[in-house]
């Protein structure tokens, strides 16, 4: 057949064990689920309530398979399986959207798909091999705490508190598994007090500060003394780098001052004091670790950056947008956007106790997210930030190839633990096909506004790793289909349900049968069958979510 056949069986919800707590009653699971499905509503409610009083129309909501790839794309990095398409069409059960979203949170490929969102995420992306090694271990651990559904506050009090300084923490080359920690984030900040207080605010509070680490921040109301007071709890991180003497530079007097507690102003005899972000010092015990006593506050239920921080991170993965846009940096000229629904969506956090897959549940169950991308009208950046439709949005560099092995190969991706761009890596063999897609597809810093590179299309286009793709002698898929019976129609039909996950339009039908009956300019069916399925790989439909 032209795809494998699904490895699961397709029954009602009671069959699908609910993440994060299979050993529920099934009282607490349709609690839970009624507790998910009303904050959808409310999201819902709160966006309608804004397009009625600016008189804004939204646009419909998608179509089956245009939903089902979105779907598919967001929770498992992928396109999906053409029998899961067929299956999800198929299927009359009112509560099927449900059932899908269960089906896929419980896929392992989805523990690996967020641990690579939120990696990049916390510690960013970036082609310096200095840090290359940090990256599996990091997401290594991130998949561990997605699979466990270990609740966010819990993975970021781990995060801040896995300095020991030593980015090799737990590695071991004879045990690959033992690889997994998150010290990562010490890591590829390099250790500096400065560099992990801008990370940390920026990633866990929802605030960027570092812009005042040199002078007051001339668009917020962050100075650089609260800038240096919030970087103290760093100041006693391990394994420091020195920082570089100015020959012929005045240097400061060095002033003593208590690490973890005080830190040094760099370029003066300045010490700033360890204060939070709201202005208060902490309480110290005659053995606190400057780093628990900072994670405790960040993470506190009644502290609002962290759960609006954590919501927005959530919001803007699927809809490309921010809630605290202007990239969270809001001030009295420039305020967030949304306010009331960032509010909503941490105090729901909050109550569920920080279970990241209740939110991202409530997000796909929305209307919001289920609308079309397209409309009457083009779309632009207000209808956006309004979510009057679904924003098109770039892939990631690893959903693209995953999509691409899906529509090529029809099977499963074994995904490596580590980052391929970079050569081998202990415990695994390269693949150096996957670190070509990783290499050209970058993420776009507004995912709203994709744009595809020349280098990205030159290489879809005349790759000759993508062109053995496309070939009925390397293509199991295109070599059954030049022989398979039912006319050319059926054959066309086939190749756009495998790669982009619809069936063609009237148009398009008539255009590519059209094509394929004459054989294209050569009169040769099978090239002409490898034609069709080159071009539709090649589109932007199958390199963006929509």
């Amino acid at each position: 057949m032209l795809r494998r056949a699904l490895g699961f069986v397709v029954l009602g919800v009671a069959a699908v064990a609910l993440s994060p707590a299979p050993a529920w009653s099934q009282d607490a699971k349709a609690k839970y689920k009624q507790d998910v499905l009303a904050l959808s509503k409310r999201i819902d409610d709160y966006l309608e309530k804004r397009w009625k009083e600016l008189k804004v129309t939204p646009a419909p909501l998608a179509e089956d398979s245009v939903y089902f790839r979105r779907l598919s794309l967001d929770l498992v990095g992928k396109i999906p399986e053409l029998t899961q398409v067929q299956d999800f069409l198929g299927e009359r059960n009112s509560d099927k959207r449900w059932r899908w979203t269960e089906e896929f949170l419980a896929d392992e490929l989805s523990a690996e798909h967020f641990a690579n969102i939120w990696r990049t995420t916390i510690i960013g992306r970036s082609n310096n091999p200095q840090f290359a090694f940090l990256y599996p271990q990091f997401e290594a651990w991130l998949k561990d705490r997605f699979e466990k559904n270990t609740p966010i506050d819990q993975v970021a009090q781990q995060i801040l508190l896995s300095a020991n300084g030593n980015p090799n923490m737990g590695f071991n080359p004879g045990q690959p598994g033992m690889a997994a920690n998150p010290s990562a984030f010490y890591g590829v900040n390099e250790n500096k007090p400065e560099n992990l207080a801008g990370a940390a605010s920026r990633v866990f509070l929802g605030v960027k500060v570092e812009c005042a680490q040199c002078h007051a921040h001339p668009f917020a109301n962050w100075t650089k003394e609260q800038f240096w007071e919030f970087a103290a709890f760093f100041s006693n991180t391990p394994n420091q780098q020195p920082r570089p003497v100015v020959v012929g530079a005045k240097q400061p007097k060095a002033v003593n001052f208590i690490p973890g507690r005080e830190i040094q102003i760099p370029n003066t005899e300045k010490v700033a004091k360890a204060k939070f972000l709201n202005g208060k010092e902490p309480e110290w015990g005659a053995f606190s670790d400057s780093r628990k006593v900072l994670a405790d506050w960040i993470t506190a239920p009644e502290n609002p950056y962290f759960a609006k921080a954590m919501s927005d991170h959530v919001w803007s993965y699927f809809f490309g947008v921010s809630l605290l846009e202007p990239i969270n940096e809001p001030s009295d000229d420039s305020p967030i956007t949304h306010p009331d629904l960032i509010d909503m969506l941490a105090k729901e956090l909050v109550a569920h106790k920080y279970d990241i897959k209740f939110l991202i549940r409530a997000v796909v169950h929305t209307k919001a997210y289920q609308r079309s991308s397209g409309g009457p009208e083009l779309a632009t950046k207000e209808d956006y930030h309004l979510f009057v439709r679904m924003p098109i949005r770039s892939l990631t560099p690893e959903q693209v190839y995953d999509s691409f092995i899906e529509a090529t190969e029809g099977k499963r991706q074994q995904r490596p633990v580590y980052d391929p761009r970079f050569g081998g890596f202990p415990g695994g063999a390269p693949n150096s096909r996957r670190g070509e897609f990783l290499t050209r597809f970058g993420t776009q810093d507004r995912r709203y506004d994709p744009q595809t590179s020349i280098l990205q299309a030159l290489f879809m286009m005349n790759s000759k790793y993508v062109a053995e793709k496309a070939s009925a002698t390397r293509n199991e898929s295109i070599a059954t289909l030049v022989t398979q019976p039912g006319g050319n129609e059926k054959k066309v039909r086939s190749l756009y349900w495998m790669i982009l996950s619809r069936p063609p339009r009237a148009d398009e039908l008539e255009r590519m049968t059209s094509y394929l009956d004459r054989g294209g300019p050569t009169g040769n069916h099978a090239r002409a069958l490898e034609d069709i399925y080159w071009v539709l790989l090649n589109t932007s439909e199958f390199l963006l979510n929509h």
